[in-house]
């Protein structure tokens, strides 16, 4: 069979073994990551926030005696409700290390407020 009467059957099967980059053998990949440690480091205490800013006013409102509820938070801030929970759970309870409680009464709305230590 001459090379050149070779035709591939579909576009399909332009894209096999012969095209493919060869595989690594163990000694070329790059050392393996660690894996986080199972007991996390302590969270630092953040530096205040500045005046004016997103945090400065989340902080404001989780502050008060009866907290905030998440529709002041997303007024004060602009950001959609995914948001403003995941600032709360990522910045202000990991990374500040504040204790943020929420509590639903029965008839009303979910609120947030940081507990003072």
């Amino acid at each position: 069979m001459n090379p050149s009467d070779r035709t591939i059957a579909s576009p399909a099967m332009a894209d096999t073994k012969l095209n493919r980059a060869p595989k690594r053998r163990q000694a070329d990949r790059p050392a393996a990551v660690t894996k986080k440690a199972k007991h996390p480091v302590p969270a630092k205490q953040a530096a205040p926030a500045e005046r004016g800013t997103k945090t400065a006013k989340i902080l404001a409102l989780l502050k008060r005696p009866g907290g905030a509820s998440l529709y002041q938070l997303r007024k004060a801030t602009g950001w959609q409700a995914h948001s403003v929970r995941g600032f709360l759970s990522g910045t202000v309870k990991k990374k500040m290390g504040l204790r943020v409680v929420s509590t639903k009464p029965p008839d009303g709305d979910r609120s947030y407020r940081i507990l003072s230590k």
